[in-house]
């Protein structure tokens, strides 16, 4: 297997690379990290310049506004802009990593053109309204009612963990459209404006101290029908698609930011003491290069199978799994490294390190629990037989 750059790659890389060295100096300093309407204004000015530039959506097909990207040029975008230390998609990352891809995947052609340029061009930020108070993991469980009523749905319940929904102008949501069937058969996957009368949003405070998260509450709200992506009670099917590009492509950029943070963590152990003193220290790096550098190859795969308007399959759970867990045993060990500097949340050496490592504990609950993982590569990548079945 060849894996250096290819002369066309070369050169994307070169062009990406000069354009990032023009541009980066130019940014403002981010906002304080409580400030999510100055976030939202930061994030969504750094995505209209990759829209502008031809860089938003670079791996989406042409067709749905995309660059046409292949699969290594968007692993070269990924590489560089992390290596540069440019922005990430933050406030709109369900809109470019969840909602967009989906809606490219399974929307109607009206669909596409209503709400794939305001994502790519950042002039519209989603949120996610899939879990609920009382379904847990159990995602199908989920009890928001939707009644159609001639050409909308009338919507009533209560959303949990809704990303960015305080900042956001539409929610993808998952509604039960009919009680009588079987739970994942009696659900739709709906595009719900937040600013449509009876949306109460109340912010949830995380253990970073920051409101990323929401209470959805939805009172008597009234979504067109045009809205539904799928045919109605087939969201289950839709939100497979959905939590596929969640699991499988959307935390590709933090598998280069995990490579990049085991670097420096080594250069750390290095200057503190910690490489010579403890043995075990340097298997646990090495080990962890070794792990990063596996789910790299499994970033690439699944980049690959997503190519051309595609979906993740099931192995996207094993990525999910083994980057969440890895993810957090880096974090650890940065803290091993530390010592007490790890106890530091603020201004400091163990800053980042510290509110990464705490900002990791949320990885093997966000986007399905590392035992629903579990359960979904038993089950459809090894064909083992559920619980309770011989």
């Amino acid at each position: 297997m060849d894996l250096q750059d290819t002369p066309a790659e070369a050169a994307f890389r070169r062009g990406l690379r000069d354009w990032l060295g023009k541009v980066l100096p130019d940014l403002p300093p981010p906002p304080d990290p409580l400030d999510w309407p100055g976030r939202r204004a930061y994030d969504t000015a750094w995505q209209r310049r990759l829209y502008d530039a031809g860089y938003a959506g670079v791996h989406w097909p042409r067709e749905v506004g995309g660059q046409g990207a292949t699969p290594a040029e968007y692993l070269i975008f990924l590489e560089e802009t992390e290596r540069a230390g440019a922005p990430y998609v933050g406030a709109n990352f369900v809109g470019l990593l969840h909602a967009g891809p989906t809606i490219a995947a399974e929307g109607t052609p009206e669909q596409r053109r209503r709400w794939l340029p305001g994502i790519l061009s950042g002039a519209e930020v989603w949120c996610q309204g899939f879990s609920e108070p009382g379904a847990g993991s159990d995602l199908a469980a989920l009890r928001t009612r939707a009644v159609r009523d001639g050409d909308d749905y009338v919507v009533s319940g209560s959303k949990l963990w809704t990303s960015h929904a305080e900042v956001a102008d539409w929610c993808e949501l998952l509604v039960r459209t009919d009680p009588a069937a079987p739970k994942h058969r009696g659900i739709s996957w709906l595009v719900l404006p937040m600013d449509a009368p009876g949306v109460t949003v109340r912010p949830l405070r995380t253990l970073m101290g920051t409101a990323e998260f929401a209470e959805l509450f939805l009172d008597g709200v009234r979504v067109p029908v045009a809205n539904r992506v799928g045919a109605e009670n087939d969201g289950w099917r839709v939100t497979m698609v959905t939590l596929s590009f969640e699991r499988g492509t959307a935390f590709a950029g933090e598998v280069v930011a995990c490579r990049r943070a085991l670097v420096e963590l080594a250069g750390l152990a290095r200057r503190n003491g910690a490489w010579e003193d403890d043995p075990g220290l340097r298997r646990s790096l090495g080990l962890l290069a070794a792990r990063f550098g596996a789910l790299w190859r499994l970033v690439q795969w699944n980049v690959s199978e997503a190519q051309g308007g595609g979906v993740p399959g099931p192995g996207a759970s094993v990525f999910k799994l083994c980057f969440s867990e890895a993810r957090q045993e880096l974090y650890d060990l940065a803290a091993a490294v530390l010592g007490s500097g790890a106890l530091v949340l603020a201004d400091g050496q163990g800053d980042d390190w510290t509110a990464q490592r705490l900002q990791g504990l949320s990885y093997t609950i966000a986007a399905g629990t590392s035992q629903i993982q579990r359960n979904i590569v038993a089950q459809r990548v090894l064909g083992l037989p559920k619980p309770g079945r011989a």
